[in-house]
């Protein structure tokens, strides 16, 4: 309910800084809520991309822009009709979905017992959460460090100081 509330409230505001501290709150909680589905990794990207480097990065939008939004008239009736049709279909699809948290779920009879009986056997790391993160799931690991990456560098592009001109004079000699 949380994250319903926030969502609307960060489209119906008209200050943008506002918004701003609404979107770091729904990134917060989202990955919380991520964390309570033990899916630590993308929780930790999502405090850390979402909330923090997300939130900095507007911040200092902000501080080149007006405040508040100008409010625009009229309704945009294509787009309405194509975030209804998207959300109706996501709705549908959902009916499909096994249970959750069942044992007997697809995704806990694929891999899961596999991972438990041979990765000792595979890799001969004990502890199996970072044996299955650093091996088996390497390449995710790999992409989500890259991302955290890019957006640090990005965000100390912006957020540095503009290169200083050279005088006319300095630039003779």
């Amino acid at each position: 309910m949380l994250l319903i509330v926030v969502a609307v409230t960060v489209v119906v505001t008209r200050d943008l800084l506002k918004a701003t501290m609404l979107f770091a709150i729904y990134s917060l909680t989202i990955a919380g809520l991520f964390a309570t589905l033990d899916a630590g990794d993308v929780a930790l990207t999502e405090a850390a991309v979402g909330a923090g480097i997300s939130t900095v990065l507007i911040l200092a939008v902000l501080a080149l822009v007006p405040r508040y939004e100008h409010r625009r008239t009229g309704h945009s009736l294509p787009a309405l009709a194509i975030v209804t049709l998207t959300g109706a279909a996501l709705i549908y699809a959902s009916f499909d979905l096994p249970a959750f948290g069942q044992p007997g779920n697809p995704v806990h009879q694929h891999l899961g017992p596999y991972f438990i009986d041979q990765t000792y056997a595979d890799i001969g790391i004990p502890n199996l959460v970072a044996a299955v993160l650093a091996s088996y799931r390497s390449i995710d690991t790999l992409g989500e460090a890259v991302v955290i990456l890019t957006a640090g560098i990005v965000v100390y592009a912006l957020l540095s100081p503009p290169p200083r001109k050279r005088r006319r004079e300095e630039d003779e000699r």
